[in-house]
């Protein structure tokens, strides 16, 4: 069991600097490419295995803190792709969050097919190989989806594996356990890739800030109150 502290409100001091405090994390940041990605995914004919070309993009968030917790961490989005297709395969978005005072990983993902998980890991800060696992039914790192697939390809766990390479690249194999009607055992569906970088992170905006004070916004986004 975990010992949380008795003040739940009180934040502590962060370093502004999210690309100095990401763990772990740290070979993850920036601009990625492939074009050597493997998925075996289920059709009605059985698993089918597809190549894909994949563009994944991690840039750092400001730290984060819910009361004494405090996280730094990457936002992410993954775009797929089938070679000669301009058609989206797969589409996701979600964070990958690092918590050094218990070492534990966390990642997040969100895809248009109406579904979400969290999964969770634990690593130490200079780790170049970590795993993460969502189960079903967890409430800390769990899956949650739409009535179709819950009832036509029921998720009962996602685990991921991240090695970062002493060449400046990375790779990752992940594993989804799914179970289909009609299909006697529990399908993996998998998907692999390594992947090259194309560009830099951005310092996320408090360390630009830091970086360079007197220099002004070029947009406050949506909602802000700066006047015109």
């Amino acid at each position: 069991m975990v010992d949380f502290p008795a003040d739940i409100y009180t934040e502590p001091d962060a370093d502004v600097d999210t690309l100095k405090n990401l763990g772990p994390l740290t070979g993850m940041a920036g601009i990625w490419k492939s074009a050597s990605g493997e998925d075996v995914h289920p059709t009605a004919g059985g698993p089918e295995p597809q190549a894909f070309i994949e563009r994944y993009e991690l840039q750092p968030i400001d730290p984060q803190t819910n009361g004494p917790q405090l996280l730094y961490g990457l936002r992410y989005h993954t775009h797929i792709v089938k070679p000669d297709s301009v058609e989206t395969f797969h589409d996701q978005v979600g964070y990958w969050l690092w918590e050094p005072a218990t070492g534990t990983i966390f990642y997040t993902l969100s895809i248009p097919r109406a579904q979400i998980a969290m999964a969770v890991g634990h690593a130490a800060s200079g780790a170049k190989t970590f795993s993460l696992e969502a189960v079903r039914g967890s409430e800390t790192h769990g899956i949650v989806s739409n009535p179709f697939l819950e009832h036509s390809f029921k998720t009962l766990r996602v685990t991921i594996d991240v090695t970062i390479h002493p060449g400046g690249t990375w790779s990752y194999e992940q594993d989804t356990v799914m179970v289909i009607p009609g299909v006697p055992d529990p399908f993996h569906h998998t998907d692999r890739n390594t992947l090259r970088k194309i560009g830099e992170p951005t310092p996320n905006p408090l360390a630009a800030h830091r970086a360079n004070p007197t220099a002004q916004p070029r947009s406050l986004g949506i909602g802000s109150l700066r006047s015109r």
